[in-house]
């Protein structure tokens, strides 16, 4: 995968979480993942188009989304609900945008759908892409959380 798209999705995760959740995750080693196994207990998945195709997924781990949306929210929450889920799309979303905002002045132009999310333990990541994908992980004090990307279709 080209790495514009791995420093793309680097970047806008650490801005994104900065400014809105008020944390700063220390990103690890990308590696290739084989499988559709989720690295985290919540997910958001988004669908890519344009002069790339593919997906976007953000996985955390109950402690990491806990942590982040009761920054955003200003109160602390203390399980998976509807209130994390809702950010987790929303965050998947921001996250999607900024990336996409950071590829344009490359030529590459791309649009979202509408981010899904999945929770529950040892779910699964089923890209549009199939095949493998790059997990660059994160890590805050609280938990993990990786962004898995599968581009393909550069164009």
């Amino acid at each position: 995968m080209d790495v514009r798209f791995i420093n793309a999705f680097l970047d806008g995760t650490l801005n994104v979480l900065k400014t809105m959740a008020f944390v700063e995750p220390k990103p690890g080693k990308p590696y290739l993942k084989k499988d559709s196994l989720a690295n985290g207990d919540v997910s958001g998945i988004i669908g890519l188009t344009g002069s790339a195709t593919g997906s976007m997924a953000l996985s955390f781990s109950e402690g990491s989304i806990l942590k982040i949306v009761s920054n955003m929210l200003g109160e602390e929450i203390k399980e998976i609900n509807g209130d994390i889920t809702d950010a987790v799309g929303e965050i998947t979303n921001m996250v999607s945008g900024a990336a996409r905002k950071e590829l344009e002045p490359l030529g590459l132009n791309i649009s979202a759908a509408i981010p899904t999310v999945v929770s529950g333990k040892s779910h699964s990541i089923k890209h549009v892409l199939g095949g493998p994908s790059i997990i660059i992980p994160f890590e805050i004090e609280e938990g993990p959380f990786v962004v898995d990307i599968c581009i393909g279709g550069v164009k």
